[in-house]
């Protein structure tokens, strides 16, 4: 039978009665003729009260403390295994059999990065042997293990990215990926009323739009399925039941269209380093697993941005880095504004529309052939998203 691989988000999951329907759709695919794989997350906001938890604990011994990355990856992989050993007591409660399985189990073999691991490799052997026995797989999504047979994280998002892995293993029919929004749109609907729903997006324009900020897919995610040539679908999760006729938003290697979109990212930080201790910030970043975006180097510094999601502890991780930098001048409080698509940061009446739209104050832009950014005070950012979709 056809592998089909299903991941479901965490609002999909995030309590008994969604879990259930979930299971209802699941022994819905199975028994129309489907072998099914499903990558789960943790439930609801499991993994936001974790790491809550977590800097709760490093605050014990005195302030400042940031939880070490390697436990952080121990107690944020147990939101995702609770979701899926549930789900596999739902599924057999309707009589279909099936086996929950951790992200070691499945054979998810990454580096040795802790909090943001990236997958090097996928070895689905126990994952084939459950199939051919008739069962349906459920794997806890976000995690892995590194060569080193250490517990890792994906980075958030990063069941994603287990889905489209497995997907490509597994040499899967399809992979669908059910979240609370029906696809991707050309801008957040909850902030932009009349943002447009994209039915279909090429994967470059997807990456580039995940990585600026864009929540609905992972881009890590999209980076896979690229490599892979895997087709994604994008659902919401409510519209199961229409068997693929609501809204959706299916990305692969060519979609044909001129795709735009603009793309918020609350949560940033900026980064100006003079060039004398430009060795310091990047030791520093080294040894916290930073990963620093969008750099340019003016007037004798480095101005870089930092994504503070992918930060366990931002506040204490920052002033961490101040401490070890000579020089550095960290702002924060400010966000990005993206116009994404291909040309709009190369093509000069793109660059001129979306100057007319961000206005003439931020604090820095870049530009790549797919993208036109700019950093922002966060108070500034709706107003931006705004001009910006209106000259869609």
């Amino acid at each position: 039978m056809a592998i089909v691989v299903q991941k479901y988000g965490g609002s999909s999951v995030a309590d008994l009665e969604k879990l259930s329907k979930v299971a209802d759709w699941v022994v819905a695919t199975k028994r129309a003729g489907h072998s099914v794989v499903v990558v789960v997350s943790a439930m609801g906001k499991t993994t936001d009260e974790l790491l809550s938890l977590a800097q709760r604990a490093a605050e014990t011994g005195g302030g400042g403390n940031s939880p070490p990355r390697r436990e952080l990856d121990m107690l944020l992989s147990v939101g995702e295994r609770t979701s899926m050993a549930l789900l596999s007591i739902a599924v057999q409660a309707r009589g279909e059999p099936a086996v929950s399985l951790t992200g070691s189990q499945s054979g998810i073999i990454t580096n040795d990065r802790h909090f943001d691991a990236r997958i090097i490799e996928v070895r689905p052997h126990r994952i084939e042997d459950e199939l051919y026995h008739g069962k349906i797989v459920i794997v806890a999504g976000y995690q892995g293990m590194s060569y080193r047979r250490e517990i890792t994280t994906l980075g958030r998002g990063g069941s994603d990215t287990t889905a489209v892995a497995l997907s490509a293993a597994l040499s899967a029919e399809r992979c669908e990926i059910y979240s609370d929004v029906d696809g991707v749109y050309s801008a957040d609907p909850r902030s932009v009323p009349d943002a447009r729903h994209l039915p279909e997006l090429d994967f470059a324009t997807m990456q580039e739009m995940a990585e600026s900020g864009a929540k609905v897919l992972h881009a890590r995610a999209v980076e896979w399925a690229k490599r892979q040539n895997i087709a994604i679908l994008a659902r919401k999760t409510e519209d199961y039941a229409t068997r693929g006729e609501g809204l959706q938003t299916r990305v692969h290697a060519s979609s044909g269209t001129q795709a735009r979109a603009v793309v918020v990212d609350r949560h940033l930080a900026l980064l100006s380093c003079p060039a004398r201790a430009l060795a310091s910030l990047f030791a520093a970043a080294e040894a916290s697993e930073l990963l620093l975006r969008d750099g340019v180097y003016v007037d004798g510094a480095l101005r870089a941005t930092l994504a503070l999601s992918a930060v366990p502890s931002a506040a204490a991780t920052l002033r961490s880095l101040a401490e070890r930098v000579p020089g550095l001048e960290i702002t924060t409080g400010v966000g990005s504004v993206s116009w994404v698509g291909v040309g709009a940061g190369a093509e000069p009446l793109e660059l001129a529309r979306f100057a007319q739209s961000v206005g003439e104050r931020p604090l820095l832009t870049f530009t790549s052939p797919l993208r036109a950014t700019a950093i922002l005070p966060q108070s500034e950012l709706g107003a931006a998203e705004a001009a910006l979709h209106a000259q869609l």
